[in-house]
């Protein structure tokens, strides 16, 4: 079979309205988390996103402004949480811990989730081969686990990043769940080799401030306004099924203050309603996922 008709083959198609219907923790519908990205990136190569045009390497402006995020904007977001007592998942690359000493151990105190999210955001993991991607995948969850005690359960790639392999090689080094995909708005299991398999939790790429802010030109208000209408929308439909709703942050992007300031107004409007859904992480979505019976949960 030709790669251009080769299926994933990681799961099968599954129609939303014809799923097994159940409730999250409390009899609750909607499951919300937020995801802060914190990310480096190398100085004068390597991937990396723009705040406008660069010019040549090293590319001052835009790898200063990243850096931004890492000794201004995480801590400005970490606050934010604080304020609205709302629990995070972060999502680090692993040389954070060498390149920004003391940043991690602000989450680490608030107790949130720390998810696997690569070595670094200058690279991709999807385009290496697979023992190449397996040694990523270790070094990066070696880091993870020394630093925090144990070894984080959720993987996501830097960039969205993946080979045909990824999952199994998640799999494989004991990942419980990646948030890659955005196929669904309910976790799905994915098959893996072997007669394995592994959970995808929802990851979104609408309510991404990445897609929105640098690929759209959104403003931060419109982020903001995308993420109410997208609660109330979705605090309906969830209703008639269980949904889970991410939000994706970026420190050098949404800790800016003029885009702070909306998403201060945005996530204070979920965080008045959390009596009627759970917010959560998604190392929580999961764990409740894989408690289900069988057949509750598509793949």
């Amino acid at each position: 079979m030709s790669d251009e008709t080769r299926p994933h083959g990681r799961y099968g198609y599954s129609p939303l309205p014809q799923r097994p219907v159940y409730d999250w923790p409390g009899g609750k519908r909607l499951a919300v988390y937020v995801a802060l990205n914190v990310e480096c990136f190398a100085f004068g190569g390597g991937l990396g996103a723009e705040l406008a045009p660069g010019g040549p390497q090293p590319d001052v402006l835009n790898y200063a402004w990243r850096d931004w995020g890492n000794r201004v904007g995480v801590f400005r977001l970490a606050e934010l949480f604080d304020a609205l007592s709302l629990p995070a998942s972060i999502l680090v690359n692993s040389r954070i811990y060498a390149e920004c000493p003391g940043l991690m151990e602000v989450f680490r105190a608030r107790g949130d989730e720390v998810v696997g999210h690569g070595r670094s955001n200058a690279e991709r993991q999807g385009t290496l081969p697979e023992d190449e991607e397996r040694a990523l995948i270790a070094e990066a969850t070696a880091v993870l686990a020394r630093a925090e005690g144990k070894a984080p359960a959720g993987w996501l790639g830097p960039w969205i990043s993946q080979s045909r392999a990824t999952p199994d090689l998640l799999a494989e080094a004991g990942y419980r769940y990646l948030l890659d995909w955005c196929h669904d708005d309910q976790p799905t299991w994915f098959t893996t080799r072997g007669g394995g398999r592994i959970l995808s939790v929802p990851y979104p790429q609408e309510l991404n401030d990445i897609p929105s802010i640098v690929g759209r030109k959104d403003s931060g208000a419109q982020f903001a306004e995308m993420i109410v209408d997208t609660f109330e929308e979705m605090r309906a439909a969830a209703e008639a099924a269980p949904l889970v709703m991410g939000i994706s942050l970026h420190p050098y992007l949404v800790g800016q203050p003029h885009r702070l300031r909306p998403l201060r107004r945005a996530l204070a409007h979920i965080a008045e309603a959390r009596d009627a859904v759970w917010i959560t992480r998604p190392g929580a979505i999961a764990d409740h996922a894989m408690a289900l019976p069988d057949g509750m949960v598509p793949g």
